[in-house]
């Protein structure tokens, strides 16, 4: 059996998209080790270095055609700066969710905005994708306001979705078609 297929690098302005690797551990334990970035998110901050190294070893072997899944990395020095991904994918119904986080150092800087760009434009153009979604804490206005400056439409609510820690946290449901989406925003 052949070794999966990393993702593509895709290169921006000022971030590329690029595969995971073992030599981000230090900078995802700095990442999702961060209050500010897991306040919103789906699993409370990491503790210990040994979380980092895990989760990459777990997401190391999510590769395409169902997981595509990229180390947000800094133009110039490659470091990683947040993760950005299209996970759950369905072929059959071309369809994706979208996934992303950056640290807060770097935020206020259109980085993510850059990133998950390149993100759509790859599901909506080499992967024929018809519909990415993403759900997105309603307290985290930065998040639902980059999804609505794509086009993303809040479709739903799913309440108490995420237990982190001891506080359980609601969900918006958000959609974009391929047909609502302008590669140029």
């Amino acid at each position: 059996m052949d070794a999966p297929t990393p993702p593509p690098v895709l290169e921006g302005q000022a971030v590329r998209l690029r595969p995971l690797r073992e030599a981000d551990a230090d900078a995802l334990f700095a990442l999702y080790g961060d209050p500010a970035v897991c306040r919103y998110w789906s699993f409370a901050p990491w503790t210990e270095p040994a979380q980092a190294r895990a989760w990459l070893a777990e997401r190391m072997g999510w590769r395409p055609p169902a997981t595509y899944g990229w180390a947000l990395a800094d133009r110039d020095d490659d470091r990683l700066l947040g993760t950005v991904s299209l996970f759950s994918l369905s072929a059959p119904n071309r369809r994706a969710e979208l996934g992303y986080s950056l640290l807060p150092a770097c935020q206020g800087r259109g980085l993510a905005r850059e990133a998950v760009r390149l993100a759509l434009d790859f599901g909506f153009g080499p992967l024929a994708l018809e519909r990415v979604e993403a759900d997105v804490d309603p307290r985290n206005e930065p998040s639902w306001r980059l999804l609505e400056h794509f086009g993303f439409r809040r479709e739903g609510l799913l309440r108490n979705r995420w237990r982190v820690g001891d506080t359980f946290a609601d969900s918006w449901i958000y959609g974009l078609l391929g047909s609502e989406y302008g590669r140029a925003a």
